[in-house]
C-alpha cells in the first residue's frame, strides 16, 4: 500500500503522527509525506517516509495563490495513486478531499481544529463550509478530535453522521510519557506552557498573570517553552518575549526536540487557550507525566480535562481568572498536587492511549 500523509507542516506529522508513521512501516507500508518541508523533513526521511514538498502559505487567502495550492495537491495525488490519503490542517483536508474526490481516492481527514473562520460571519465563513461540504461529500471517514467540532459540522450539513469517528485527539504515547514524581515544592512551584508562540494561545495573559502573581510570591515561576511562528497573524514578536525575560515574569526555554524534561520539571501545566483546537497534544502529555493542567473552558481544550480531578478549567481571555486558577493550584498542599497528578495519569491510561487512534487509522485501510 502506498498511503500519502498531507498537513500544512511536515513539523505536525513528524510530532504528531510519528507513532502512526511506524506502524504503517511496519506493516510494509510506503508512507509519503505531501507538505512543505521543512526542519522535521529529514525526521521523516530517516523513519523511512518519502518527502513531497507542497509550497503553501497556510494563512494565505489569495484566490489564485490557493488554486496553485490545490493543483499541487491534485497533481501529486494523480502521479502518486495512492491506495488511500489521511489528511490534516485545514487547508489540506479540504485541496486533498478535493482533489481525491475527483481522482476517486480514498480519503480520510482529520479534523484537529475549526480555526478563525467558524468564529467569523460573512463571506469568508461561507466559502469554507461550502469547500468542506464538496471536500467530505465522499469521505471513507472523518475523524474528529472532540464532540464539539463534530457536532458543528453535522448541525451545519458538512458531513454524513455515519461517516464521522470521534478519536482521543492525536493520542499519546504512554510508555514514551511515562509518569515521573511531582517534584518538591522548596525550590518554587514552576508553571510551564508549551505552545508556538502565538497571542491565540493566551501566552499573553500567562505573561500577565505570572507578573501579578510573582509580585505576591517571587518564588513562584513561570515557563514558556515553543517556537517563535513569525508567519502566523497571531505571532509574538521575539522582542515580547525577551522583555517579558528581562523583566522576570517568563523564563523562556525555547525550543526543544524533547519536552519530556521540561514536563516532568514542572508541577503544572498551563494551557490559556482560547483557540478553536483539536484536542492539544501537550493536555496529553502533560497528563501522561501525571502532570495537572490549567487550561481554558473551550472546545477541545475541557475534553481533556476532569474539572478539580485532573486539572483546572477557567474562562478563556479572562485575567481574572487564570489568575486565581494559577493561585489555587499553587496553594495547594504538594500532596494533592501529586494526587491530582496520579489521577491525570489514570485518565490518560484509560482515554487518551495512541494505540487506540492506531488501530482507527489501520482499521481504515481494511474498509
Amino acid at each position: 500500500m502506498r498511503i500519502i500523509l498531507t498537513a500544512n507542516t511536515c513539523f505536525k506529522i513528524a510530532n504528531f503522527r510519528v507513532g502512526l508513521v511506524g506502524a504503517l512501516i511496519a506493516r510494509g507500508c510506503e508512507v509519503v509525506v505531501l507538505a512543505p518541508t521543512d526542519s522535521h523533513s529529514a525526521t521523516l526521511t530517516a523513519m523511512g517516509c518519502r518527502v513531497l514538498d507542497l509550497p503553501m502559505d497556510r494563512n494565505g487567502t489569495a484566490p489564485l495563490a490557493e488554486l496553485g495550492v490545490l493543483w499541487r495537491i491534485f497533481t501529486a495525488l494523480r502521479r502518486e495513486r495512492p491506495t488511500i490519503v489521511f489528511g490534516y490542517t485545514i487547508k489540506n483536508n479540504i485541496y486533498a478531499g478535493l482533489a481525491c474526490r475527483w481522482l476517486g481516492i480514498p480519503f480520510v481527514p482529520n479534523v484537529t481544529g475549526l480555526g478563525p473562520a467558524f468564529n467569523q460571519t460573512g463571506m469568508l465563513n461561507r466559502i469554507v463550509r461550502l469547500l468542506y461540504r464538496l471536500a467530505f461529500a465522499r469521505v471513507r471517514a472523518v475523524f474528529f478530535q472532540n464532540p464539539e467540532d463534530r457536532a458543528v459540522f453535522l448541525g451545519a450539513g458538512l458531513v454524513d453522521a455515519s461517516r464521522t469517528r470521534l478519536l482521543p485527539g492525536s493520542g499519546v504515547d504512554l510508555a514514551r510519557f511515562d509518569a515521573r514524581p511531582m517534584p518538591p515544592d522548596a525550590q518554587g512551584v514552576v508553571f510551564l506552557l508549551v505552545a508556538r508562540l502565538l497571542w491565540d494561545k493566551g501566552i499573553g495573559l500567562y505573561a500577565d498573570a505570572a507578573r501579578a502573581l510573582r509580585a505576591k510570591n517571587p518564588t513562584l515561576r513561570f515557563q514558556l517553552l515553543g517556537p517563535p511562528d513569525p508567519a502566523s497573524r497571531s505571532g509574538i514578536p521575539m522582542a515580547h518575549i525577551d522583555n517579558w525575560v528581562a523583566e522576570g515574569v517568563i523564563e523562556y526555554l525555547g525550543q526543544m526536540q524533547d519536552v519530556r524534561p521540561a514536563l516532568a520539571a514542572a508541577h503544572c501545566v498551563v494551557l490559556p487557550s482560547w483557540y478553536r483546537e483539536g484536542t492539544p497534544r501537550v493536555l496529553l502529555e502533560a497528563a501522561a507525566t501525571a502532570r495537572p493542567v490549567i487550561t481554558t473552558d473551550r472546545p477541545g481544550c475541557r475534553n481533556a480535562v476532569l474539572d478539580g480531578q485532573t486539572g483546572i478549567l477557567c474562562a478563556a481571555q479572562d485575567l481574572a481568572a487564570l489568575t486565581d486558577a494559577l493561585a489555587r493550584f499553587a496553594a495547594m498542599p504538594a500532596q494533592a498536587k501529586a494526587a491530582m497528578g496520579r489521577q491525570a495519569r489514570a485518565k490518560a491510561e484509560a482515554a487518551f492511549d495512541e494505540a487506540t487512534v492506531i488501530k482507527a487509522y489501520i482499521d481504515q485501510l481494511r474498509a
